[in-house]
């Protein structure tokens, strides 16, 4: 198949005029291609990676913990519908045999969803700090175990993709430093700062969930973990998680963060629940009781717990609030495959690569989305 006459964001992720050859899963080639067999006609359409959400508890009323395959399809589905190609089901701080649960059935889901497809898991928490830990519950928290760690990874056959920790924990640093090459590991849920912040970026960490939110702030004299972010995270190629819903983060704050961290180390994340996509009422989330209220989920006692939002709206978001197109695109694509390991075969149009893209109008609408060479969503 070609996708003819289209405005292509390219493997350097610039506009350009070109056609996009597909064979089988993967894209053939980019640019001028010779007709042959069947076509579309994308005149006026522009066509962008899939969007990858590497961090998401759930949505259509399904969620990751639930451990179920009919909870995992739920969400591939519906991702799909709004441009994301694949993505990361998130977990919550619980029980060794819960996690080995979900691992478990994240790993024996994973070719079988019909939407978007499944990277592998995003585990956040249990090794966070009580005092940061957010929506997460307390009762499961604990000190970072690189032998339990090891356990869950092997036991699920290593799909697990990102792993949280709060660096000041007992233990923190043997984790980091045995863990790092095989697993990526993710600053989170912290109340380290500056200084042990730095430290870690030192040890081999090079990622950071939601930057600003359950962490350390910047101030002039405590310049806590955003702060090291923004000092060091070019230096090293820190990656750092944004939510871009307008709620858990201010639009100037948002603006900040992409222009301090740079055009590649920013990944727009949904962290979403199972509320996303749903209605509002009353959810549970990690065991404990979520009540969304005009798409703002909370705890009881106000905390914000997760996000109602998607990647689809929150690029449109980030364009909105200023942050230049470019580096909003390389946000929810290439960035995330690369904080993943996964950017050798998909996140950019590139010959080789999956051929998960997203075709939208002048005014950003979704007209097709392609998963591995199929088309899944066809408002054409």
């Amino acid at each position: 198949m070609i996708l003819k006459n289209a405005t292509v964001y390219n493997d350097e992720f610039n506009p350009v005029a070109a056609s996009v050859q597909i064979e089988g899963e993967k894209i053939r080639a980019v640019g001028s291609c010779a007709e042959s067999g069947e076509s579309l006609d994308l005149t006026g359409c522009t066509i962008i990676p899939g969007l990858i959400d590497i961090h998401i508890h759930g949505c259509a009323g399904a969620d990751t913990c639930d451990a179920t395959p009919e909870a995992l399809e739920a969400m591939s589905g519906c991702l799909v519908q709004r441009g994301v190609t694949s993505f990361c089901p998130s977990s919550m701080t619980l029980p060794f045999e819960e996690l080995e649960k979900i691992f478990g059935n994240v790993a024996a889901c994973m070719d079988k969803v019909t939407g978007a497809y499944i990277q592998g898991v995003n585990m956040e928490g249990p090794y966070i700090a009580m005092s940061k830990k957010g929506a997460q519950n307390g009762k499961y928290v604990r000190n970072p175990d690189k032998e339990e760690f090891r356990r869950l990874y092997d036991g699920c056959g290593g799909i697990i993709r990102i792993v949280d920790i709060a660096p000041e924990c007992e233990g923190a640093e043997e984790f980091v430093r045995e863990v790092q090459p095989y697993c990526p590991v993710s600053i989170a849920h912290t109340a380290a700062g500056y200084d042990e912040a730095a430290e870690a970026i030192r040890w081999g960490v090079r990622h950071v969930t939601h930057l600003y939110n359950a962490m350390s702030g910047l101030t002039h004299r405590s310049p806590g973990v955003v702060g090291a972010c923004f000092d060091l995270g070019r230096t090293y190629g820190v990656q750092a998680e944004l939510i871009c819903d307008g709620f858990h983060i201010h639009p100037a704050a948002l603006r900040v963060a992409f222009q301090q961290m740079g055009e590649d180390n920013t990944v727009i994340i949904s962290d979403a629940m199972c509320a996303a996509g749903h209605v509002d009422g009353e959810y549970d989330l990690g065991g404990q009781t979520v009540y969304v209220r005009d798409g703002k989920a909370l705890l009881a006692d106000g905390t914000i717990a997760a996000s109602t939002s998607n990647l689809y709206e929150e690029l449109k978001n980030v364009i909105r609030f200023g942050v230049p197109m470019k580096q909003a695109i390389k946000s929810a694509t290439i960035n995330a495959a690369r904080s993943i390991r996964v950017d050798d075969v998909t996140g950019s149009i590139s010959a080789g690569k999956y051929a998960d893209l997203l075709v939208l109008d002048a005014d950003l609408n979704i007209k097709l989305v392609m998963v591995k060479g199929q088309i899944k969503v066809n408002n054409l």
